[in-house]
């Protein structure tokens, strides 16, 4: 068996054991994917370790291998929809010749949009578990926090500028505006209200692009 390949090594803080060969990481990844079918249907709270165990086809050992409990495996499955929000917007990035601000703007706010529309389980968990604070189940990380860093990283690397203290404050706070609107785009709208998104475009527009220049 083939170990699990370097990059993908560094387990979430969430994870109880870290996966070491192929085998069991396709095991992870399976339960991760069925985690995030039963949120679709079940919501958070009626979320539980034995119905992941049982929908993945999965001895239920094989989740608490992994896992203490059902925070800590939602925990992780919000590190891998970072993890791949980062890789989606480094490609779209990747694929900008010109290294615009408004576009690197419209690259991060569209990926954000996409997974939403398209991705198992991110309507309700995209980079956090629900109401982590009020649940009380251990301590909570702030999720817009990891989000505005990794994509501070990216956009200071795209546009060839220093992420310093100016620029990072800026995507924090572009990063928590973007979330509460985009949240207020999809509450009523399945799909997102087109004109609350183009009015988040907007604004990060206008407020991010000049640090960004």
């Amino acid at each position: 068996m083939d170990p699990v390949p370097q990059s993908h090594a560094r387990p979430p803080s969430a994870f109880r054991r870290a996966p070491v060969q192929q085998r069991s990481a396709e095991r992870l990844a399976r339960i991760l994917d069925t985690c995030a079918e039963l949120l679709d249907e079940t919501g958070y709270e009626q979320l539980s370790t034995r119905a992941v165990a049982a929908r993945a086809g999965v001895p239920i050992g094989s989740v608490y291998r992994f896992f203490d409990n059902k925070r800590a495996m939602v925990a992780a499955l919000a590190h891998r929809n970072l993890d791949r929000y980062a890789e989606r917007i480094a490609a779209h990035l990747a694929a900008t010749a010109d290294p615009d601000p408004h576009a690197a703007i419209d690259g991060v706010l569209d990926e954000f949009i996409a997974m939403k529309r398209t991705v198992p389980g991110f309507a309700l968990v995209d980079f956090g578990v629900p109401a982590a604070e009020e649940t009380g189940e251990g301590a909570a990380e702030d999720p817009n926090a990891l989000v505005a860093e990794r994509i501070c990283e990216l956009l200071a690397a795209h546009l060839g500028r220093p992420a310093d203290e100016t620029l990072r404050r800026k995507v924090r706070v572009g990063v928590e505006t973007a979330d509460t609107l985009v949240r207020l785009a999809f509450r009523t709208v399945p799909e997102g209200d087109p004109a609350v998104i183009d009015e988040t475009r907007q604004l990060l527009h206008a407020y991010l692009a000049p640090s960004l220049s």
